[in-house]
């Protein structure tokens, strides 16, 4: 079972927000594999399904964003799975300008609540991530401000877009593996970016 994680905050007024993009690429592959994540177990909405012939359980904390390792850390031992093989967590990073994507097999928290939430409760950052820009491109006083604010309009199109990637990306990383997926989208970036 491999658990692919989406971090976000619960309830109706985040659902559009910054913060809550790990949550909209749950939502993402789960339209996409015809399943409905509305399972409750260990403090999350779950759903099970299969990519690749591999069995995959979608996850979207219930806890909120800085509690998140709580229903991951036993969704972890529910699951007997081992993080640094079979976790992926999707989550927003404010470092990274809006549209990009970075997956990583280990690293720190840089900061981010749920991410140190969910190395605190696994007591380990050898885990794969895929961090999604979500940084403007216009300077922002109050960066928790803007975490949990609605996206503007006009970013909606990059956001669908970066969605859309990073289900790929969980794609990519069940059936080729995570050096094919870190190849293939850690370089789109780098080629954007140049």
């Amino acid at each position: 079972m491999k658990l692919i994680v989406g971090l976000g905050n619960p309830g109706i007024e985040y659902q559009f927000t910054p913060h809550n993009l790990g949550f909209l690429v749950i939502d993402r592959i789960a339209n996409d594999l015809d399943v409905e994540v509305r399972n409750r177990q260990c403090r999350a909405l779950t759903a099970r399904a299969v990519i690749a012939d591999q069995q995959i359980l979608l996850v979207k904390p219930e806890t909120f964003m800085n509690l998140s390792g709580l229903a991951v850390a036993e969704l972890v031992r529910k699951y007997e799975v081992d993080p640094s093989a079979d976790l992926v967590l999707i989550y927003d990073e404010l470092d990274l300008p809006l549209g990009t994507i970075r997956i990583r097999q280990r690293g720190s928290s840089a900061g981010h609540n749920g991410m140190e939430s969910v190395i605190g409760a696994l007591g380990m950052q050898e885990f794969l991530r895929i961090r999604l820009g979500i940084a403007p491109d216009r300077k922002i006083s109050d960066g928790v401000k803007y975490v949990l604010t609605p996206f503007r309009k006009s970013e909606l199109k990059v956001v669908d877009e970066v969605i859309d990637r990073a289900a790929e990306a969980v794609e990519v990383i069940m059936t080729e593996g995570p050096g094919a997926a870190m190849n293939r989208f850690n370089r789109k970036e780098k080629e954007a970016e140049g």
